[in-house]
């Protein structure tokens, strides 16, 4: 097949299938809370014109289905090929280069975050899973820096990530924290691999399997062993006056924050706190403790670097095509226990998942 007949199906294609759903690292109900309850005004339109701009990205979004995919040509790659471009606060894609693979550093600070967060990412899944870049064929990464007007939020479009500088106020710059730029890198892996529907509990998993391998990302970058993690997602993100320390915690889902303007956090880490919500696709960003939760007891419980074991379980699980875009909390921890006694045998690893979802009510005791 010619590039032009390659290029002229792939259109195709992707004219016929729907647009997918937006993922910001910022849930909406956080947003509308500043709406409704932030007392400085410029948050309050920050907030609004963030939420606004997700709206519009949720239309926009157009991702290559796997059909489409496999007439891309492929790559092996073992080094990132990277390039961040700067929007310079317009809304305008994709804006100017101003860093591509290999350069040194610039002068803006935000620039070398975005493009080391990419790197530490793609070295991330190459080294613990011999994944080549988030499609596993190789696909260059692209992020864009200084996006609109304060706007509160980072997220991947299908096919680069773009980043907000955040309103100054509550919000820090998007590049700040390392497991943000992983969490929604991931989204990007899911999209290649399990393609998780976005919404309900197969949503919450989407969600929660970013927030596993973007605090995995980061236990990596720093060499931490499971006991030694934060479990945090956003940390930094916050700023200091904010009564909060990240935007969720894995550890203890329901304490990252308690603050006027932000609210109280609303995550649920057991089943007994399942929220249900015709909001924000059925509470993907709110349900999304609870697998969350599962997997920091299964890594601790199995102990050493998390992405070794309880990490490599729940790749296998994301990655070996065995579960349905549909799967709920109920398969995907029948097909973690079942991956664990695969890859390790009947023992303690799978002894940790299992009892992980026990503890926190998908699975039932015997």
């Amino acid at each position: 097949m010619t590039q032009s007949e390659i290029s002229a199906t792939f259109g195709e294609v992707i004219s016929r299938i729907p647009a997918p759903v937006h993922c910001g690292i910022v849930p909406p109900h956080i947003l509308e809370h500043l709406v409704a309850h932030a007392e400085d005004l410029a948050v309050r339109e920050a907030a609004e014109r963030s939420l606004a701009l997700d709206a519009l990205h949720r239309e926009q979004r157009v991702l290559p289905p796997p059909a489409a995919r496999a007439l891309l040509p492929e790559r092996s790659l073992t080094t990132p090929q990277r390039t961040v471009s700067d929007d310079h606060h317009t809304e305008r894609l994709p804006g100017r280069t101003v860093r591509t693979e290999g350069a040194p550093p610039v002068a803006d600070r935000t620039v070398d975050r975005a493009y080391d967060g990419l790197g530490a990412t793609f070295d991330f899944y190459l080294a613990a899973y011999r994944r080549h870049s988030i499609d596993d064929r190789g696909l260059p990464l692209d992020a864009i820096v200084h996006y609109g007007q304060k706007y509160d939020n980072a997220f991947w479009n299908g096919s680069r990530m773009i980043f907000g500088d955040g309103d100054g106020v509550l919000f820090n710059d998007f590049t700040v924290s390392v497991d943000v730029i992983g969490h929604e890198l991931t989204h990007g892996v899911t999209q290649f691999s399990a393609n998780l529907d976005y919404q309900g509990q197969s949503g919450a998993l989407n969600e929660s399997v970013s927030d596993v391998f973007g605090s995995l990302v980061k236990q990596y970058a720093l060499g931490q062993t499971a006991d030694r993690a934060d479990w945090l997602i956003g940390a930094g993100l916050l700023a200091p006056q904010v009564q909060g320390i990240a935007l969720r915690s894995m550890r203890a889902p329901g304490t990252a924050y308690d603050d006027p303007s932000l609210g109280t956090d609303p995550q649920p880490a057991t089943m007994a706190g399942y929220v249900d919500s015709s909001g924000d696709n059925g509470g993907v960003h709110l349900n999304s403790g609870i697998p969350n939760h599962a997997f920091y007891l299964a890594a601790t419980a199995i102990g050493g670097y998390a992405w070794e074991r309880a990490g490599q379980i729940w790749y296998d699980v994301l990655t070996g095509g065995g579960i349905a875009a549909s799967a709920d909390f109920a398969e995907f921890a029948a097909a973690t226990v079942a991956a664990a006694e695969t890859r390790y045998g009947a023992g303690a690893e799978a002894r940790a998942v299992r009892e992980a979802w026990v503890q926190v009510g998908v699975i039932t005791q015997n």
